[in-house]
C-alpha cells in the first residue's frame, strides 16, 4: 500500500481503492436515502415471513395519539421523537407523519415508485462496483497485504494497545500512519465482508423475482419480514460506521487524509507529533 515518494511522502492508496471509496460514498448516501423513503410507505420491522399491520412489530416508528412522533422498540421501549422522526414540518409549513423526514430522503417528496427506481439502480451499481474491486483486490493483493489483519496484529494485548490508543486520541505517526492499524482492519474487514454482502443478499431475498429462483434465500434468512430487518440494521451498521469513519478523518487531519484519497499521496506527521 506504502510506496516512497520523497522524504515525508507515502503512495497510500491504489487507483482502484480510491475510485472505489468514492463510487461508494455515492452509491451508499443514494441507498439509503431512498431506503428510507420505502421504510417510510411501511414504518414497522418483523421478525418472521410475514408482517402486516395487526401484526406485532419490533420496530415502528411513527405519530402519537396524542400528537407527537416516537421510535417504539419491542412495544416495551418509547422514545419520543416530535419534529425528527414520526411527526415534523415539511418544507411548506405543514405537519407530516411519516417516519422520515423530507431532508433524509430521496425524493424529497413522499414517492414509493421514485424511491424504488433510485434504490434498485443504485444497488446494481453498488453490486458492480463492488465485484470489480473485489476482483482487482485479490489481483493486486490488496486485500491480503493491507486491509487483512496479520496473526500478530490480532493479539489482545496489539488490540487492547490500539483500543487505548484511539481513547486518548493517539494517533499514528511516521510510516505506521500510512499503514491501516488493526482497529481500521477489523472495521474494514466488518464492512467489506460483512455488513455490504449481508445488505445485498437481504435485499436480494425482499425481491420476488429472486425468490423464485432462489427461494434458499428465504431459508437462511428465516423469511422475507426477517431479511428486511436484517437489511434495515446492516443499513444503519453501516451509517455507524460511516460516522466514526468521518470523525476520525476531522482527527487524523482532513486535508491530507482527502489528499491521500484522491491522489494518492500521504504526508506522514513525524515522528515527534503525538496526539493526546
Amino acid at each position: 500500500m506504502a510506496r516512497q515518494h520523497s522524504p515525508g511522502w507515502l503512495y497510500r492508496h491504489k487507483l482502484p481503492t480510491r475510485i472505489w471509496h468514492w463510487l461508494n460514498a455515492l452509491t451508499i448516501f443514494i441507498l439509503l436515502m431512498s431506503g428510507l423513503m420505502i421504510f417510510n410507505a411501511h414504518p414497522r420491522l418483523y421478525w418472521g415471513k410475514a408482517g402486516a399491520n395487526y401484526d406485532r412489530p419490533w420496530l415502528q416508528i411513527g405519530p402519537t395519539p396524542s400528537g407527537g412522533g416516537h421510535v417504539v422498540i419491542a412495544n416495551r421501549i418509547f422514545l419520543p421523537t416530535t419534529g425528527i422522526l414520526g411527526r415534523w414540518t415539511d418544507q411548506s409549513g405543514r405537519i407530516q407523519t411519516r417516519a422520515f423526514p423530507y431532508w433524509a430522503t430521496i425524493p424529497s417528496r413522499y414517492s414509493l415508485a421514485g424511491a424504488r427506481r433510485w434504490h434498485f439502480l443504485f444497488a446494481w451499481i453498488l453490486v458492480l462496483g463492488g465485484t470489480a474491486y473485489f476482483v482487482t483486490s485479490l489481483i493486486n493483493r490488496h486485500f491480503r497485504k493491507d486491509v487483512l489483519p496479520s496473526r500478530e496484529e490480532l493479539k489482545p494485548r496489539h488490540l487492547w494497545q490500539d483500543i487505548k490508543d484511539h481513547a486518548r486520541l493517539r494517533l499514528p505517526t511516521g510510516d505506521a500512519a500510512g499503514r491501516y492499524n488493526p482497529l481500521q482492519k477489523l472495521a474494514y474487514v466488518s464492512v467489506i465482508f460483512g455488513l455490504i454482502p449481508l445488505m445485498i443478499l437481504t435485499g436480494l431475498t425482499m425481491a420476488p423475482v429472486f425468490n423464485a429462483t432462489f427461494p434458499q434465500l428465504l431459508d437462511l434468512f428465516g423469511g422475507r419480514q426477517s431479511a428486511r430487518s436484517l437489511h434495515f440494521l446492516s443499513a444503519f451498521g453501516l451509517l455507524a460506521f460511516i460516522i466514526v469513519h468521518v470523525v476520525m478523518v476531522i482527527l487524523a487531519g482532513p486535508i491530507n487524509e482527502m489528499r491521500s484519497m484522491i491522489t494518492g499521496w500521504f504526508r506522514t506527521p513525524p515522528e515527534d507529533q503525538r496526539h493526546g
